[in-house]
């Protein structure tokens, strides 16, 4: 019996799109992502997934933002030559991430006290 397999872009019904995010490389389904497109040479979010023109997606984390930045992912997502601004989509994903609290200790580890092993 041969088992056929699936094409990556398959998906059962009702199932949500998957994307790849530019930083991480992952692959996600794009609830998970957030979507930005390039406007005047900044890249923006567009939550709403509705701006007109190429978008690419990225987790709303600053790592993976940290990582994009490094690889000059979004030049090349974008099609474009040189650097593109990040400056707005910076301030929308720390905002997320400071909604909830990506990059802070857990508050049980806040309250745990270190014990001298001696």
């Amino acid at each position: 019996m041969v088992h056929r397999q699936e094409p990556v872009s398959a998906r059962p019904g009702g199932a949500s799109p998957v994307r790849t995010c530019v930083g991480c490389r992952a692959r996600a389904a794009d609830k998970l992502l957030l979507r930005v497109v390039l406007v005047d040479g900044n890249v923006v979010p567009d939550p709403r997934r509705r701006m007109p023109g190429r978008g690419a997606w990225i987790h709303p984390d600053p790592s993976c933002l940290a990582t994009a930045e490094k690889r000059r992912a979004f030049s090349r997502a974008f099609k474009v030559q040189g650097t593109v601004g990040v400056e707005v989509v910076r301030s929308e994903i720390e905002r997320h991430a400071d909604s909830v609290g990506v990059g802070r200790p857990h508050a049980e580890e806040e309250t745990r006290k270190q014990v001298d092993p001696s």
